[in-house]
């Protein structure tokens, strides 16, 4: 078990140190050869006179960039093309454009204030009436895997 003497003192030199740079021999540091190589930019104080403080670099150092690794153009991947959109049978087609088509040209003719005639009028609310129960009967009465229950991840 480790005393709790030690544990004190080494909080104890924690707490003294915060916020300070710890002192390391330049013998034990492998870098600080190369740190004293390059020196790091100098920033200019930010508590100077103005409310916000200036936050100007005063001097920085010219350095060399490392270069960079950039992937070829035509290294990228490119996805294949997708296939044609499927095509539905023309009575579901004919369906599908009497649910959205109908109210689309009543919608339209409302906003223009374009009067149809009765007959037409009826025949875009029966279209629309037609389609929506044509789609809802041609509906599948069964899943078509028994076992799944929908849940895709």
């Amino acid at each position: 078990m480790v005393s709790s003497t030690n544990d004190d003192d080494a909080w104890r030199a924690i707490v003294e140190n915060y916020g300070e740079r710890a002192a390391i021999d330049p013998a034990d540091d492998p870098a600080g050869a190369a740190a004293a190589e390059e020196p790091a930019p100098v920033w200019s104080s930010w508590d100077s006179g103005d409310a916000g403080g200036s936050g100007e670099i005063v001097d920085v150092p010219d350095r060399d960039l490392p270069d960079l690794d950039l992937p070829d153009p035509e290294d990228r991947f490119v996805p294949p093309t997708p296939p044609p959109l499927p095509r539905p049978p023309r009575d579901r087609l004919l369906a599908w454009v009497g649910l959205f088509g109908s109210p689309l040209v009543l919608l339209v003719c409302l906003l223009l204030g374009i009067d149809l005639p009765p007959i037409i009028g009826y025949a875009l609310v029966g279209g629309f009436v037609g389609g929506f129960l044509y789609l809802v009967f041609r509906m599948p009465r069964e899943p078509g895997d028994p076992f799944d229950d929908g849940a895709r991840l």
